[in-house]
């Protein structure tokens, strides 16, 4: 099970325990609708810091994605320590980049697009700088395969 899934099974648990929470506090107490009324007990503060919570998503950190494609592309690569250790901080250093391009809202969508690629170019070629001829092939190929494998999740969703 993925953990995007796993995720979405831990929230529906949670949120079904707060549901059956609110009936046990509600409905057992002298008016039989809570301390004061309708929902004025704890569970209605925690409903509304949950509903602040769940309207912004959590960012993942930068780190932890990088950490994720280096767990692929190291052993497709055969990739050494040293190697490891400066790829994955050009990738760092790439998506930090490309957060700051997707936040800036004086440019076109155009200009975005040509800058990511440009981003993408650059971070490429710094990569095959750290790798060998024979790697550098197989870069290559991951990259090719990786793209292949966006377009299959695409008509997929299609």
């Amino acid at each position: 099970m993925n953990t995007t899934a796993r995720f979405l099974v831990v929230s529906m648990l949670f949120s079904g325990s707060f549901v059956f929470a609110q009936y046990g506090n509600g409905y057992g107490y002298g008016n039989g609708y809570g301390n004061n009324g309708y929902g004025s007990g704890r569970m209605g503060g925690m409903q509304q810091s949950m509903g602040q919570q769940s309207s912004k998503p959590k960012e993942i950190p930068v780190e932890e994605t990088v950490a994720k494609i280096m767990e692929d592309l190291s052993p497709a690569l055969s990739l050494d320590g040293l190697q490891e250790v400066a790829i994955g901080n050009v990738l760092i250093e790439s998506m930090n980049a490309q957060g700051v391009l997707m936040k800036n809202e004086s440019l076109s969508q155009e200009a975005k697009m040509e800058q990511y690629k440009s981003l993408a170019e650059n971070t490429n070629k710094v990569i095959n700088g750290y790798l060998s001829p024979d790697q550098q092939e197989k870069y290559k190929a991951y990259l090719e395969d990786s793209k292949k494998s966006k377009k299959s999740k695409k008509k997929k969703k299609e």
